[in-house]
């Protein structure tokens, strides 16, 4: 055996030191989730596309404490084509937002900037369809910024602030950097990295994959 010639404690060392580089490694990394096309709805909006009063039913929890996938979709209408059974995601929210890629965006004929969530001024509008009726929102399709939630406590140990931007290194079989990638402080997050599918896609990224974080931007 490969251990047959040392000693009980130096057994305990190798052992000792391979659990600390382990740990060591993991101080510097993300897990990252690849987020689908989806619809946050606000109180009105739920009521014109499904009906008066009604409730979204959650389907599965989000990893973002308190955020959930509805049983709920809806198609998104476009220009040139249209995304059918869209999911929403819950709670209702304050203004209605629709997350696409930018290859979405390319087949339904919609240009869309890339922005922060809530950050919705001067972005397009669209058509939305549901079992009750459509809608017409004014403005509300983004292509959702790279970004990492992070709590306080998450930020003071990678010595990050809220509105940073840092790199990322992701490995595998098409590795490389990810830049420009926005970190989001909040006592309600979850450590966890959002990318889109076109992202996830180009650097053959898998759910809950863990990245590392190289550091701030200059």
């Amino acid at each position: 055996m490969i251990y047959q010639d040392i000693t009980e404690q130096q057994l305990i060392q190798i052992v000792t030191e391979a659990v600390l580089k382990e740990l060591q490694n993991k101080e510097n990394q993300v897990p990252v989730g690849i987020s689908v096309r989806h619809v946050h709805l606000t109180r009105s909006d739920v009521d014109w596309l499904f009906g008066r009063n009604y409730q979204l039913t959650p389907k599965k929890a989000l990893s973002q404490p308190g955020q959930f996938a509805c049983e709920e979709c809806v198609d998104v209408v476009g220009p040139k084509g249209t995304l059918t059974k869209v999911r929403v995601l819950g709670p209702e929210r304050s203004s209605t937002q629709i997350e696409l890629s930018q290859t979405d965006c390319r087949t339904i004929g919609v240009k869309a900037p890339v922005r922060s969530s809530g950050d919705l001024e001067g972005t397009p509008g669209i058509e939305l369809k549901g079992p009750n009726g459509k809608i017409q929102v004014s403005k509300g399709v983004i292509i959702a910024d790279r970004h990492i939630h992070m709590t306080p406590a998450d930020a003071a140990r990678f010595g990050f602030k809220n509105g940073d931007r840092v790199s990322v290194k992701i490995e595998g079989e098409k590795p490389g950097i990810m830049g420009n990638v926005l970190i989001r402080v909040g006592d309600k997050c979850a450590l966890d990295m959002h990318v889109d599918t076109d992202d996830g896609n180009a650097f053959l990224l898998s759910q809950g994959q863990w990245l590392t974080v190289l550091g701030k931007d200059e």
